[in-house]
């Protein structure tokens, strides 16, 4: 029993992936709970990403953050893109800088959160349950022209048509 409820979120991940014709990229973290130094009453910065099985057409990589088991249904953590991908593997490397336009250590652009700030800010869940942190990483076929700063919507607006590949790496945290 415990296979099916470990698999059928699996399959519907990778069905939503198929319906729209998006190839898979490979996305993973170096934990399963968030270790104190990326939450947000921790140092707060931001995780090692590592994403695999890019595609030569994948010119740029863009990633949302979410906190789905949010009160209000969905939290934006972190919303990144215009990161230039590398074939067939990159690493995100943690601490990116809380800024709206990043020159190192990768070429970037942050959009603002549901803290309403610019860059990742790490879990912070009210007390009690279990939250589940989606990193959502989308390969693109160009390079977005929206400003730092963005909201969630504005940068799904933007991807919209230009998504080749997605993926996502999921990690918990309870207080």
């Amino acid at each position: 029993m415990k296979w099916l409820i470990i698999l059928i979120p699996i399959l519907f991940i990778f069905q939503g992936c198929m319906e729209k014709g998006y190839e898979k990229v490979g996305v993973k973290l170096e934990f399963q709970e968030f270790p104190s130094k990326y939450i947000y009453d921790g140092k707060n910065i931001s995780p090692k990403i590592f994403i695999y099985g890019i595609d030569s057409k994948v010119k740029s990589i863009a990633i949302i953050m979410l906190d789905t088991d949010a009160p209000s249904g969905s939290f934006t953590h972190w919303l990144i893109w215009n990161i230039e991908a590398k074939y067939p593997n990159m690493t995100i490397p943690e601490n990116i800088p809380k800024k709206g336009i990043i020159n190192k250590p990768i070429k970037a652009i942050q959009g603002k959160n549901d803290f309403n700030k610019i860059g990742y800010d790490g879990p912070r869940p009210p007390p009690g349950r279990r939250h589940h942190y989606h990193f959502k990483v989308y390969g693109l076929d160009t390079f977005l022209t929206i400003d730092a700063g963005a909201t969630k919507s504005e940068l799904e607006k933007a991807m919209h048509d230009h998504i080749i590949q997605y993926g996502e790496a999921i990690a918990t945290y309870k207080v």
